[in-house]
C-alpha cells in the first residue's frame, strides 16, 4: 500500500493493544485530533465511548461501534454520567475557538469540572494533550491556559499522563492550512522579527501514535512528556520549505510592525483559518517551543517524520481528496448547540423558493448537488457568492475560503463555504445552514423530487428567520437577487448532472 493510502497510522507502534482496559473515553472527538485517534482506538480493538455536546446521525455513522455519550463539560451532572464505567480518558478539551478573552475560563471550569467527576468516580487514569511552552511573563494567553489545565490535572488523584505538543501539521489542521494558503496566495511577506522564533512542529501522524502508546504503557503514567518532530525551524523557514516544496518564488520583507492583532487579521483574510484562532496561534510564536527532553522515544520508539515529509503527505492527502478531519469540524464553538430548522416552533418567517424540472436522473442531480462550494464554487454568479464572503470576513465572520473537507463527498456537519451541512438524505435533500455574520438564522435547502417517470423537479428553498428590523432590512435588501442566482444555479446543477 502507498503511504498516501494508509489509513491508520498506528501499523508501526512498538506498544501492545490493550483492549482488556476497558472503556476509553474520548472527549472532543468531533476535532481534528479527537476523531482521528477513535478511528485509530477502534482499529486496535478498543471499547470507545465518545464524548459529543449534542447528538447527531453523523456521529453513529462515523463511528458505529462506539458508545456515543450527550455531555457538556461545563455541566457536572452530564460529566458523572458520561465517565461512569471508563477506565482510562483522554481529555482533548479545549476552548481556543472561543477567543481569547472566553477561552481561559472555559478551560479552566471544564478542567475543574473533569477532575472533580474524575476523582469522584476512581477513574484509573486521564491522557491529555496540551501546548509546549514553559511559563514566563510573555507567555501567551493560548500557551498559559494549557499549561493551567496540565497542572490542574497532575495534581489530581487520577493518575495523569500529560504530552505537550508545539504546532501540528497534518492535512486539515489550522496550522498547516494556515501556512498552504499563505504560501499559495500571497507572493511577497511584509514579516517582524518573531517569524525567527524557533518551533519544532510535529506530524499529526506522531501525535496519534503517541496519544495511541501512551495508553498501551503503564510507565507513562503519572508523567508529563514533551512531543516533538524531526526538525527545529523558524517559522519564516516553515514557510519557504512549502514553497520549495510547490516551486513558489516568495519574497520576504522585514518589517518594523510586530502587532499579533494586526498580523492575525491579515492573515484571517489570506487562509480559511478565521483571526480568534489565528490570534491565539500567533500568540505563541514570540516563545520558542522546542522540546527540552526526548524521554518519551524511549518508551515509545518509532521513526518520527520530518517537517518536509509531513507536508508532502498532507499536500498528498489533499490531492486524494482523502482529508479525515478538519480544524473546522469545530467551528463556530457553537456548531453543534446552533438552532436546527426543525427547531424552530414555526416555519421560518421568510421562504424563498425555486425550481426547474429536468430529465437528469435523481442520483446524478444529488451527486450535482453535492460538490458546490470550495474550490469549485457556485457554478454561476461565483463572485456574488465570494464577495459576500469577503465582507463576511472583514466583519470576523467564516467568510468563504473555509471551502471544504472533501471536494468529492459531503457527510452532516461538513463546512461548504459559510455554511455547514445540517442534514442529508441521499438522492433527497441537502439542508444547509448559515454560519455567517446574520440578523437572524438562515438555511438553504435543495431537494429532488420524481415528478413522472422521465423527469424530477430540482428546487432550492432559502429560509431565513429575522432578527428584529435589521433581519428584516436585510432579507428585503437581498431578495432580489434570489432569482439571478438560485435560478442559474439550478441549471448549472442540472447541466452538471
Amino acid at each position: 500500500m502507498d503511504w498516501y493510502a494508509e489509513d491508520f497510522f498506528c501499523h508501526d507502534l512498538p506498544t501492545q493493544p490493550r483492549p482488556e482496559l476497558g472503556i476509553v473515553l474520548v472527549t472532543g472527538a468531533t476535532g481534528y485530533i479527537g476523531g482521528r485517534l477513535v478511528a485509530e482506538l477502534q482499529e486496535r480493538g478498543y471499547r470507545v465511548r465518545i464524548m459529543v455536546r449534542s447528538s447527531s446521525p453523523v456521529h453513529e455513522e462515523r463511528w458505529p461501534d462506539a458508545e456515543i455519550f450527550v455531555a457538556d463539560a461545563l455541566n457536572v451532572g452530564d460529566l458523572k454520567k458520561a465517565l461512569t464505567g471508563v477506565s482510562v480518558a483522554y481529555y482533548l478539551i479545549h476552548s481556543m475557538l472561543l477567543g481569547k478573552k472566553e477561552f481561559e475560563y472555559a478551560d479552566i471550569q471544564a478542567v475543574t469540572n473533569f477532575r472533580f467527576v474524575a476523582e469522584e468516580i476512581n477513574l484509573k487514569r486521564i491522557i491529555y494533550l496540551g501546548g509546549l511552552g514553559r511559563y514566563h511573563p510573555n507567555l501567551s494567553n493560548h500557551l498559559k491556559s494549557r499549561l493551567n489545565v496540565a497542572e490542574i490535572l497532575i495534581r489530581s488523584k487520577v493518575p495523569c499522563t500529560i504530552l505537550r505538543a508545539a504546532i501540528i501539521i497534518g492535512s486539515g489542521s489550522a496550522s498547516y492550512e494556515i501556512i498552504n494558503n499563505l504560501v499559495r496566495n500571497w507572493p511577497v511577506y511584509v514579516i517582524p522579527a518573531w517569524t525567527e522564533t524557533l518551533c519544532q512542529p510535529i506530524s499529526i501522524r506522531d501525535v496519534v501514535k503517541y496519544l495511541v502508546g501512551a495508553l498501551e504503557l503503564d510507565e507513562t503514567s503519572g508523567i508529563s512528556y514533551e512531543i516533538c518532530g524531526d526538525d527545529v525551524l523558524s517559522y519564516k523557514e516553515m514557510i519557504r520549505t512549502l514553497a520549495k516544496i510547490l516551486k513558489k518564488r516568495r519574497l520576504f520583507l522585514n518589517s518594523p510592525i510586530s502587532s499579533i492583532k494586526l498580523y492575525s487579521y491579515f492573515t484571517s483574510l489570506l487562509t480559511p483559518v478565521p483571526a480568534s484562532i489565528i490570534h491565539c496561534l500567533m500568540e505563541g510564536v514570540k516563545t520558542e517551543v522546542i522540546c527540552g527532553d526526548s524521554e518519551i522515544k524511549k518508551l515509545i520508539p518509532f521513526k518520527t517524520i520530518n517537517y518536509k515529509v509531513s507536508l508532502l503527505r498532507a499536500l498528498s492527502r489533499e490531492d486524494h481528496d482523502a482529508i479525515y478531519t478538519r480544524w473546522a469540524d469545530a467551528y463556530p464553538p457553537a456548531n453543534e448547540l446552533a438552532m436546527k430548522l426543525t427547531d424552530l416552533e414555526k416555519p421560518p418567517r421568510f421562504i424563498s423558493s425555486y425550481s426547474i424540472l429536468t430529465e437528469k436522473s435523481t442520483q446524478n442531480l444529488f451527486r450535482s448537488i453535492c460538490r458546490i462550494g470550495g474550490k469549485e464554487g457556485w457554478f454561476h454568479t461565483n463572485w456574488m457568492w465570494r464577495l459576500r464572503g469577503f465582507i463576511d470576513r472583514i466583519l470576523l465572520g467564516v467568510g468563504t475560503s473555509r471551502g471544504r473537507r472533501s471536494e468529492s463527498e459531503l457527510r452532516i456537519n461538513d463546512v461548504i463555504d459559510f455554511w455547514r451541512v445540517e442534514d442529508l438524505v441521499p438522492d433527497n435533500k441537502l439542508l444547509l445552514r448559515a454560519e455567517m455574520i446574520l440578523p437572524g438564522k438562515a438555511w438553504l435547502e435543495f431537494r429532488i423530487r420524481p415528478e413522472d417517470k422521465q423527469a424530477n423537479r430540482l428546487s432550492v428553498h432559502a429560509y431565513f428567520q429575522p432578527r428584529g428590523i435589521p433581519g428584516r432590512l436585510y432579507w428585503y435588501n437581498f431578495l432580489p437577487f434570489h432569482f439571478i442566482i438560485f435560478k442559474d444555479l439550478l441549471k448549472q446543477l442540472a447541466i452538471r448532472s
